[in-house]
């Protein structure tokens, strides 16, 4: 048989004989008896079966070579036949890493370089053939040892591989195992009052809230302020709750609950709602008026719908007054500024100091110059003081509604000058100084300027209203204020007015 046919099974060969050795004809049973003697062959090179391939120009196919009858074939070591394609050269490596590596791919605008191309091997080497040299056969025993490599390959293909990669030495891959931390020395020591211990004590009792109405979906945070049930929050969050929304709190295990709202205050910007559950861990409001600049501070809620978000830093300011919402229902805080990151979602959750407690209710973040709407942190946030939050958070939930203080004057805004003028004339049928209210008790007539409270001075309205506001009707403030050119200190004692009023 020829190798015409490079599939067929070898004839089985007799043992080769030694080199130096004459061959008896009589032992060659293929060979004719009388035939005459045969050379010695030369040693001839192992060589490895290869596919069939197109013949090559001006060169002899198998079909016209002429066939070396009973040559012996040396049988192959069982690795030999797994051993890899030698590496082309440097230009045959270029041009084949480059077909493979730019074959199918497209630019963005789908005309780049080899668009759609058939790639022209499936691996870098994948095209590279050794040199060619005379064809032999594999004896029986080298296809023996192929079939048994390639079934134990199929038994233990990991095991087998490595081996085969660790006798290539250089071949294999790098060791990928990675350096471990020493036994004890990774664990991190959370002492009380770090940052983790006090955001692991606070996440269980800040809550996500959700309100669906006809014209969208608001989100916020909140806090358990008490056990039965009762959450704080901020009233821009829940307003929509007021005309009959569907409010749904989202608590930190992920377990949800509706809630109905308690009451609300637009002036404060605080609101109450009440889910029907109890056991609840509330969270414990401080006292704001022991904040001072500097103190480090964690922001706790669900900004852009994130729950459960931590962020940390300082007090940057105090009593900065910020007027929130619209002008129809605004809301004037005496607020707490800080550094800690705060954005849309994180209203309603809370601002907790070193020591756990609430000490203010982030409510607002500002915007840069020129903007419209709110577009993230930038460093400056404002919580509602606790103290206030606390106050009106009393009054909502045993009324349903809260009440703020004022001193009875209508304020000119337009006015340039040092501190804040009451207005000269009424304003849309409204005295410029409320008859028998705390103001015209005092003394204060249209046309005064107030210059501070309390020894706080004050040079816009805004300024003033916040003042005001962070006290609690029935206290007496006491305003510094020029009429004409003599300046006197008036008493005032607050009155009440109602959400709404």
């Amino acid at each position: 048989m020829t190798d015409e046919n490079p599939f067929a099974p070898p004839t089985p060969r007799a043992a080769v004989p030694p080199a130096n050795e004459p061959t008896p004809a009589a032992g060659r049973p293929s060979e004719p008896a009388g035939a005459p003697a045969q050379p010695p062959a030369a040693a001839e090179q192992p060589t490895e079966q290869l596919p069939p391939q197109h013949p090559a120009p001006h060169q002899p196919t198998a079909q016209q070579r002429p066939t070396q009858q009973h040559q012996p074939t040396q049988q192959l070591p069982a690795t030999g036949y797994l051993t890899t394609l030698p590496a082309p050269s440097a230009a045959g490596h270029d041009a084949h890493a480059g077909a493979a590596a730019h074959a199918g791919t497209t630019s963005h605008d789908g005309n780049g370089p080899h668009d759609g191309a058939t790639p022209h091997g499936t691996t870098p080497y994948g095209t590279a053939q050794p040199p060619r040299s005379r064809r032999g056969r594999l004896g029986a025993g080298a296809v023996s040892a192929v079939v048994l490599l390639g079934l134990l390959a199929g038994a233990g293909g990991g095991v087998g591989a490595y081996a085969l990669l660790d006798s290539r030495g250089g071949a294999r891959p790098a060791d990928a195992a990675l350096p471990q931390p020493a036994a004890g020395t990774s664990q991190v020591e959370r002492p009380e009052g770090s940052v983790a211990a006090i955001a692991a004590a606070a996440l269980p009792s800040v809550v996500s809230i959700e309100v669906r109405a006809p014209q969208g979906v608001a989100t916020g945070s909140g806090m358990i302020l008490k056990s039965e049930g009762y959450i704080l929050t901020n009233n821009h969050v829940v307003a929509e709750a007021a005309s009959g929304a569907d409010v749904t709190v989202t608590f930190s295990d992920g377990h949800e609950q509706p809630a109905e709202l308690v009451g609300a205050t637009p002036d404060y910007d605080l609101a109450v709602i009440r889910v029907d559950e109890t056991g609840l861990e509330p969270l414990v409001l401080g006292d704001s008026d022991d904040v001072v600049v500097g103190d480090s501070v964690l922001a706790v809620g669900s900004p852009l719908g994130l729950e459960a978000t931590v962020t940390t830093g300082i007090v940057s300011a105090l009593h900065r007054p910020v007027k929130a919402g619209e002008s129809a229902e605004a809301a004037f805080i005496d607020a707490i500024q800080t550094d800690a990151a705060i954005n849309p979602g994180n209203s309603g959750g809370p601002l907790v100091n070193s020591a756990g407690e609430v000490i203010g209710i982030n409510s607002a973040i500002a915007q840069g110059p020129g903007t419209t709407t709110a577009t993230g942190n930038i460093g400056l946030g404002f919580a509602i003081p606790s103290n206030q939050a606390r106050h009106t958070a009393e009054q909502l939930i045993e009324t349903g509604s809260a009440t703020f203080p004022i001193i009875g004057v209508l304020l000119d805004p337009s006015y340039q000058g040092e501190g804040v003028q009451v207005s000269k004339e009424a304003q849309q049928g409204s005295p410029a100084v409320t008859p028998d209210g705390p103001a015209d008790q005092a003394g204060i007539k249209p046309g005064d300027v107030i210059l501070s409270v309390d020894g706080r001075p004050v040079s816009v309205a805004d300024e003033l209203i916040v003042a005001i506001r962070a006290k609690a009707p029935g206290d007496p403030v006491t305003l510094q204020v020029r009429s004409g050119k003599n300046e006197r200190e008036v008493r005032v004692v607050l009155e009440e007015r109602s959400s709404g009023q």
